[in-house]
C-alpha cells in the first residue's frame, strides 16, 4: 500500500508521474536508452528542456520575458544571487521571515553589503515581519522567501517595491496564486511542488540578467548558464525530466483547478485544527498562515507521540514538525490530495474521541 506523504521535501509526487518516470528508467521514448543514460547534449534532452521551458513560461504567465534555467542547488542560489547582482557600491535588502530566509541573508553577507529590512525572529517566526515603508529605493535588490516551511507562514501578496524583487518560491511555486512577473528573479528547488530533489528552477527577467556583474567564475555566472542553456555542466537529466512530467500533470489538471484544490485542502485542515480542542495552530495571525505547510501542536504535549503513532499505523508519513520546533507539520503540496487531508482530519477526530470522554 502506498503511504500518504505529508513530508516537507522531498515531497509527494503524482502517481502518474512516478509511473511515467519509472517507465523512462527502463527505456526513454524510442531512444533505446534509459533516461538515466540519455546524453545531455542530444536531441532527446534538447526536446525535454524546450518543453519544460515552454511550460514554465505558460504556467507562470511569463510571456517569454524571462530566462528559464534548470540548475543544481537551492543553497547555491544563496551565493549566486549576490555574486551576480550585488555590486560593491550597493547594499541588498533581506526580509527575515524564517530559517531559510535568514540563511540566505547570512550567505549574502559573505559576498557584499546587506541589511535585514524586517525580521520576525524575536517572536520565533510565528508571524510574518512587518514591512515599514518606504524601503530604501537604492537597494540593489530586495530578497524574500514567499513561504516558510518550518514555521508555516506565507506571503499571500508580494510587496510592491521600486527595486528588483528576488523571491525564493521553493515551497509554494505553482501551489498558490502568484504574480510572477513582479519578480526580477525567482527560483524554486523542485522537490516540493514541481519535481524531485536534485534540480532548481531559476527564472530571471531578461532585462535584469543584463545587470549581472562581470568576472564571476563561469559556473556561478547566470549569463553563462543562460548562454549554455542549462548545460554548462552535466545537468540532472532525470530530475529535469521528472519535473517536466509534473509540469505536464499541472497543465492537464489546470492550474486554476489545482489552486482551488489547494485552497480547499488548507481550509479543511485549518478548520479542524481550530475546532479540535486537542490541537492548536502555531501561527499568531491567521492571515499569515501558509496554505502549503500547516504547522500545529498538541495542547497537551505528552500526547504528541501517541498521535504520531496513530498516524504511522494508518500509513501517514512526514507529519512530525521540524526538529527545531517540534509539534506537527502537514505539507499540502500539489500531489497531496483532498482525500489525504480528509484522512488526517478523520484521525484527529478519532484521537479527540479517544481522549475526551
Amino acid at each position: 500500500m502506498r503511504k500518504i506523504n505529508f513530508g516537507s521535501g522531498p515531497a509527494a509526487l503524482p502517481e502518474v508521474v512516478l509511473k511515467e518516470a519509472s517507465e523512462a528508467v527502463v527505456g526513454y521514448s524510442n531512444s533505446g536508452l534509459s533516461i538515466l543514460e540519455l546524453p545531455h547534449r542530444g536531441n532527446y534532452f534538447d526536446a525535454i528542456l524546450e518543453e519544460s521551458i515552454s511550460l514554465v513560461n505558460e504556467l507562470c504567465g511569463l510571456d517569454n520575458n524571462y530566462e528559464i534555467l534548470w540548475l543544481q542547488g537551492g543553497r547555491l542560489q544563496f551565493s549566486m544571487i549576490p555574486l551576480n547582482f550585488l555590486p560593491n557600491n550597493k547594499k541588498a535588502g533581506y526580509i527575515d521571515s524564517g530559517h531559510w530566509a535568514a540563511e540566505a541573508a547570512s550567505y549574502a553577507a559573505f559576498h557584499g553589503d546587506m541589511e535585514i529590512i524586517a525580521s520576525s525572529k524575536p517572536s520565533n517566526y510565528n508571524q510574518l515581519p512587518t514591512l515599514h515603508h518606504p524601503i530604501n529605493p537604492e537597494l540593489a535588490y530586495l530578497y524574500l522567501t514567499t513561504n516558510n516551511t518550518i514555521y508555516g507562514t506565507q506571503w499571500k501578496q508580494l510587496p510592491q517595491v521600486s527595486m528588483p524583487l528576488i523571491a525564493d518560491m521553493s515551497s509554494d511555486i505553482l501551489g498558490v496564486e502568484r504574480t510572477y512577473h513582479q519578480c526580477a528573479l525567482f527560483y524554486a528547488v523542485a522537490q516540493k511542488n514541481i519535481g524531485p530533489a536534485g534540480v532548481t528552477l531559476v527564472a530571471i527577467h531578461k532585462d535584469f540578467i543584463k545587470k549581472s556583474l562581470p568576472n564571476n567564475s563561469p559556473i556561478l555566472d547566470y549569463k553563462m548558464h543562460t548562454k549554455n542553456r542549462s548545460v554548462l555542466n552535466t545537468p540532472p537529466v532525470f530530475a529535469i525530466y521528472t519535473s517536466l512530467l509534473t509540469l505536464r500533470w499541472i497543465k492537464k489538471i489546470g492550474l486554476s483547478n489545482l489552486l482551488q484544490q489547494n485552497e480547499k485542502k488548507a481550509t479543511t485542515l485549518y478548520n479542524e485544527i481550530d475546532r479540535n480542542p486537542l490541537f492548536e495552530g502555531t501561527v499568531v495571525n491567521k492571515s499569515d498562515r501558509s496554505k502549503m505547510n500547516i504547522c500545529f501542536t498538541m495542547k497537551q504535549p505528552e500526547l504528541e507521540t501517541q498521535f504520531l503513532q496513530l498516524c504511522t499505523s494508518q500509513n501517514i508519513e512526514g507529519i512530525a514538525g521540524h526538529r527545531s520546533v517540534g509539534g506537527f507539520r502537514a505539507s499540502l503540496y500539489n500531489a497531496v490530495s483532498l482525500n489525504d487531508v480528509e484522512k488526517l482530519v478523520s484521525l484527529m477526530q478519532e484521537f479527540e474521541q479517544s481522549k475526551i470522554q
